[in-house]
Formats: structure tokens, C-alpha cells, sequence
């Protein structure tokens, strides 16, 4: 079946609780922003329809007044990423790096504290840690294609409507990858994080099935644990609309995907990263990156030749090297 040891993961997100509360924190407190919004709109949408002639001005101004508060808190969350980025998700993968190779956090410090010092150094501003996220992201979709997709697990004639859906839930279980890369960039402690993605990239694409396998199991559980969780926040959700002026109850399922998504970014993303890495780490050592996977990356994508460029414009790309791991 899978590569990674459930019970490992689970118990480097206990040993990591403080990263825990910290995404409980912005995770809910996003959730709390959106109900806020979503109600204040209605409100305001709600209280204007009565000047209108229409007698169902009232609840279409607060549908609408929902919609633009929704719509607001959703364009602050994409412009803040950057920092969610840097701060809680690069921080928390600094730590589980350490768990993962059973190393506690040295010196006694804070896991907070030693995270950020971590983070800081290798990604003096949060645009740079952005970027070469963003880069990482792009490299990766062009994998799923070279290695033949679905149809290189199951070479059967015949499914290409099922070897096209497969494909495409393929591409979503690769949703972490970046993080993973970003453990890596850790892990051998790395000063020069552009050269070292586009290895640990190499490194991925060339061990790209068992990868892929454990990503796609990672992914089925995601689902099912998420959507478990939606069934269960739609009676909240619609207790809090219940309260809002106007007709609200659709929102009471957009209400609950949130809440979902919450839970999911707190608690079941860090569950995916550590088992993820766990299979990484194991899988690649020992190993150097291919520089035929590198030619085949560098042709099929132009987010890895990007990534190449600023590798090759910050540090000597010109032969592959891989850095020992530091203790």
C-alpha cells in the first residue's frame, strides 16, 4: 500500500503542537473573518433593499451584500499567503525535518522561535520563499505528464476516459509536493535554496511512481477525512446563518467548505507533509539527480527552467552536486 508510517506522522504533529495551535489560530481566525464579512454584507445589503421598490429587494441586496463580503475576505486571504507561507507553513516544515530525522530542536529554543530563525535565514523576505514555492509548483505539473500519467500504473487499452480522470486526481495529489521540496531545502541545510529545489525536483521526477503512489493514498484520505468533516460543520454553518438576515441557508454549505478547509489546513496538511517527507527522505537517499531527468524537466517545463536560471544566477549550476545532510 503506502510507504509512510501513520503512526510517525501523527506523532510528529503532537510533538509539534505548538505549529499546530499557531495554524488553529490563522486557519479559524480566517473562518472567523469570513462569517464576519458574510454577515456584515448581509446586513448592510439587507437594510439597504428596503429602500428599493422591489418587495424582494430586501433579501436580494443581502444575498448580494453576502456575496461582496465573502468576495473581500477572500481577496485579503490571497494577498496574505506570502506571509501565511513564510511564517506558518515554512516554519512548521523546518521543525518536522528535524523530528522526522530524530533530532530535537537545538539549544532548548521555542519551536516558533527556532523556526523563524530557520526560515530567516534561508528566505531573508517572504517574496523570495514565494517565489521559489510558486516555481517548485510549476515544475512539478510537468511530471505527472512524463511519467506517462495513470496509464504508466495501469496500461490497460481502452480506459481513456478513466485514465483522464485518474490523470487529474494524479495532478491534485501533488498539491504538497512544494512543501516536501521545502523540507528538503532543510534537511541538508542549504544556502543556496534555488539550486537546491531544482535537485530536490530532479530527485522527485526520478523516483516519480513511488511518489505519485503514496501521494494519490495521502490524497484519498484527505478527501474522505475532509469531507467527513464538511457532512459534520453543516449544521454549525447554518446555525450561524440562522441568526443572519435574509434567506442565507445556500450559504450554509459555502459556510461549511470553510469550516473544512480549516480543519484540513490545521490539522490534516501537516498529517500529508510528514508522511510525504518521510517517504522522500527514505526513497532519495543515497541517490544524486539525474541529469537526464534534469534535460527532460528543463524541455518539458518552463517554470523548472526558470527555476534553473535562478539557481545558475545565484550559485555555480554548471555540475551536480548534492550536499551531505547535517546532523
Amino acid at each position: 500500500m503506502w510507504d509512510f508510517h501513520v503512526g510517525k506522522s501523527v506523532s510528529i504533529m503532537m510533538r509539534t503542537w505548538p505549529f499546530i495551535v499557531f495554524r488553529m489560530i490563522v486557519c479559524f481566525g480566517i473562518t472567523l473573518a469570513y462569517i464576519i464579512a458574510t454577515g456584515t454584507g448581509a446586513s448592510v445589503g439587507y437594510g439597504v433593499g428596503h429602500i428599493s421598490t422591489d418587495p424582494d429587494g430586501p433579501l436580494s441586496f443581502a444575498l448580494w451584500g453576502g456575496v461582496v463580503g465573502f468576495g473581500v475576505v477572500s481577496v485579503a486571504v490571497y494577498w496574505i499567503r506570502e506571509y501565511i507561507l513564510y511564517i506558518v507553513k515554512a516554519g512548521h516544515i523546518a521543525v518536522m525535518v528535524h523530528l522526522i530525522d530524530g533530532r530535537d530542536v537545538p539549544g532548548g529554543q521555542s519551536q516558533i522561535a527556532y523556526a523563524r530563525d530557520v526560515v530567516k535565514e534561508r528566505f531573508a523576505e517572504a517574496n523570495i520563499l514565494f517565489v521559489l514555492d510558486q516555481l517548485v509548483k510549476g515544475a512539478i505539473r510537468a511530471i505527472t505528464n512524463l511519467l506517462g500519467g495513470f496509464a504508466a500504473f495501469l496500461p490497460i487499452p481502452g480506459l481513456g476516459g478513466l485514465v483522464s480522470f485518474f490523470n487529474t486526481v494524479i495532478r491534485l495529489s501533488l498539491t504538497y509536493v512544494d512543501e516536501i521540496i521545502l523540507g528538503y531545502n532543510d534537511r541538508i541545510n542549504s544556502d543556496s535554496p534555488f539550486e537546491t529545489a531544482r535537485q530536490g525536483v530532479v530527485l522527485y521526477a526520478q523516483n516519480g511512481k513511488t511518489m505519485v503512489k503514496n501521494a494519490i493514498w495521502l490524497a484519498a484520505i484527505m478527501w474522505s477525512v475532509s469531507f467527513v468533516i464538511f457532512l459534520a460543520m453543516l449544521a454549525p454553518a447554518g446555525a450561524i446563518l440562522y441568526f443572519m438576515p435574509g434567506q442565507l441557508g445556500g450559504w450554509a454549505f459555502v459556510l461549511a467548505i470553510v469550516f473544512a478547509w480549516a480543519f484540513k489546513a490545521a490539522f490534516i496538511e501537516p498529517f500529508a507533509v510528514a508522511s510525504l517527507m518521510q517517504v522522500y527522505f527514505k526513497t532519495i537517499e543515497g541517490q544524486v539527480p539525474d541529469p537526464d531527468w534534469d534535460r527532460r524537466l528543463t524541455e518539458a517545463s518552463s517554470k523548472f527552467r526558470q527555476l534553473r536560471d535562478k539557481a545558475l544566477a545565484s550559485f555555480d549550476g554548471s555540475r551536480w552536486s548534492r550536499p551531505t545532510p547535517t546532523a
